[in-house]
């Protein structure tokens, strides 16, 4: 079952093609904290990745994110970005999960805000 969704998905890894594709002219450059594994090919013309579990782009670091858009030509591990002190450590997309932002006054929040600003109505 594995074998069928492997070949015929591209969410559940990479498929068959991108294997052989991979195989055949990838060159591995690095791979980051996640476990996903970065290539070009030996022109230096395409790069791609191969993510270490669920096919999610959110899940490439913005140092990587850069080397593979070609904003600039050496990878992290060649090259590493200098980082400033506020930068927070790289998150991926949580938009539809339980750890998502739920703003004050949601109906996610799990406490409801208390409003100073607004009285209800009442009838008399």
């Amino acid at each position: 079952m594995y074998f069928l969704k492997r070949l015929l998905t591209w969410w559940n890894s990479q498929t068959l093609g991108t294997q052989i594709y991979t195989a055949r002219k990838g060159q591995k450059v690095g791979e980051d904290e996640q476990g996903n594994i970065y290539y070009q090919t030996a022109d230096t013309k395409r790069r791609w990745v191969i993510y270490n579990g669920e096919s999610e782009a959110s899940r490439v670091s913005p140092d990587w994110h850069g080397w593979l858009h070609f904003t600039w030509d050496q990878p992290p591990t060649k090259a590493p970005l200098k980082h400033k002190p506020w930068e927070q450590p790289h998150q991926e997309n949580l938009t539809g999960t339980a750890a998502a932002y739920a703003p004050p006054g949601s109906i996610r929040a799990t406490a409801p805000a208390k409003r100073s600003d607004y009285e209800a109505w009442q009838p008399e």
